[in-house]
């Protein structure tokens, strides 16, 4: 039971990773024909299959993809063993719960890699000897906070057109990056020993000494 929330927490990310993708999938146009304006300009739902990495990175390699895909299988199993891992050792919550994202993340993913290709036909490698484990991830998020020509004094771009904010990502993305800039963010609270976390919690420094007093 003590595995059980973290690991729920990890399937709800896959849940609804999945069913965003599935319905962007079975409900929108690729590219920028079926663009949805959300919030103005700057939020759009934007159709993109993407052949790689995250936010929009690819590997420009013939075996590249199913590379990727045997990276990100392996890295899930050990994530998941690491959690198992942090919750034995009775690790800061915290850092359980962001691992958790990440794990969620990386395996809502992977399901793009290994199934789309066969369920989706979206196989990146149509001469590849199988489908199996060469699908494209659904990506869908778009902000570009900025669109426009920049001004001719900006060194390097002036009078070029430039989108801010350029990558589309999914929701197993953002998942992996919340969890990994929790943990960058919080490091010092999540990897404090146990014996400075106890002494801050009782108001004592490690210069200061207790006095016990005898009547």
């Amino acid at each position: 039971m003590k595995y059980l929330k973290f690991f729920l927490a990890a399937l709800g990310v896959i849940a609804i990773d999945q069913t965003v993708k599935l319905l962007v999938h079975y409900n929108m146009e690729l590219g920028i024909a079926g663009e949805v304006n959300v919030l103005g300009d700057w939020f759009r739902l934007h159709y993109l299959l993407n052949p790689g990495m995250a936010f929009g990175m690819k590997l420009d390699w013939e075996w590249g993809k199913l590379l990727l895909t045997m990276f990100r299988f392996a890295a899930t199993i050990g994530i998941g063993y690491y959690i198992c891992l942090l919750i034995n050792r009775k690790a800061h919550p915290g850092l359980i719960w962001s691992m958790s994202l990440i794990l969620g993340g990386a395996v809502g993913n992977l399901i793009d890699s290994i199934f789309y290709g066969v369920f989706l036909e979206n196989n990146l490698v149509p001469g590849a000897p199988t489908p199996w484990f060469h699908g494209q991830v659904i990506d869908m998020l778009y902000f570009p906070l900025y669109e426009g020509v920049l001004p001719d004094w900006v060194p390097g771009w002036g009078g070029q057109y430039f989108i801010f904010f350029r990558p589309v990502f999914n929701l197993a993305d953002s998942a992996i990056f919340i969890g990994v800039a929790l943990i960058l963010l919080m490091q010092r609270r999540f990897f404090s020993e146990p014996d400075e976390t106890e002494a801050a919690e009782s108001g004592y420094s490690d210069t200061e000494e207790v006095t016990t007093h005898h009547p």
